[in-house]
């Protein structure tokens, strides 16, 4: 099963309310209307390209540790990929996902970095509960997020629902109120700081499988 059939079968799960936490009709009515209000926004649309130059950056790992950018591409080519955090169950899988490609991935001479704008205690609660042994970083108000273009704030119908209905208040939980999120995306960055993969989705529940990134990776090597 790929990663995309995991995603779909949640999210029919989901939508048909045969999980533990049930939304209203409208709930979910809601949802679909800002994913798709976040598709025309063109958003995804202004990430960093194939080509472009990837940021430099240091961010904290889940034991405070600094992590650079730098320092990392020294060694070999990077994998960063953008999710919005634990509570998201899409998220969840996809960094099961990318834990399963992580032998492949290291083969290759490459890294992989996780990035969320969650703080380290989550961070460590993610590591521990799925058994991720790959590096997730915090990004505070998703500063770097911006940077590399997936950025965007919640609709204030959406903050209601999750602070109401899911009770999820991200900004105790980020530890920042912009009340932003990134949007699903990964990069792999040459040694050279160029990116040489780059996909980004307005929709989150879509996933680029982690074969895509392990093919370029294995061209580089």
């Amino acid at each position: 099963m790929t990663l995309q059939d995991k995603l779909d079968a949640f999210k029919a799960a989901f939508e048909a309310d045969q999980l533990p936490f049930k939304l209203a009709v409208q709930d979910h009515a809601l949802m679909r209307e800002a994913i798709q209000a976040q598709i025309a926004s063109g958003v995804a649309e202004r990430a960093l390209k194939v080509g472009d130059a990837a940021p430099g950056f240091t961010l904290s790992d889940s034991e405070n540790r600094p992590c650079s950018s730098t320092a990392l591409l020294a060694k070999g080519p990077l994998v960063v990929s953008f999710y919005r955090g634990i509570w998201c169950p899409y998220c969840t899988l996809d960094l099961q996902a990318l834990q399963a490609a992580l032998p492949a991935i290291t083969q290759y001479g490459a890294q992989l970095l996780a990035v969320s704008p969650q703080s380290a205690v989550h961070n460590r609660q993610a590591a521990r509960d799925h058994d991720l042994t790959f590096p997730l970083l915090s990004d505070t108000g998703n500063r770097l997020a911006a940077q590399f273009g997936p950025r965007y704030r919640l609709p204030d119908a959406l903050i209601a629902l999750y602070q109401q209905r899911l009770g999820l208040d991200l900004a105790q939980f980020n530890q920042d109120d912009s009340w932003t999120l990134p949007l699903p995306a990964r990069f792999v960055i040459a040694r050279d700081g160029r990116i040489v993969y780059a996909e980004a989705h307005a929709d989150y529940t879509q996933r680029p499988e982690p074969q895509a990134l392990l093919s370029v990776i294995e061209m580089m090597a």
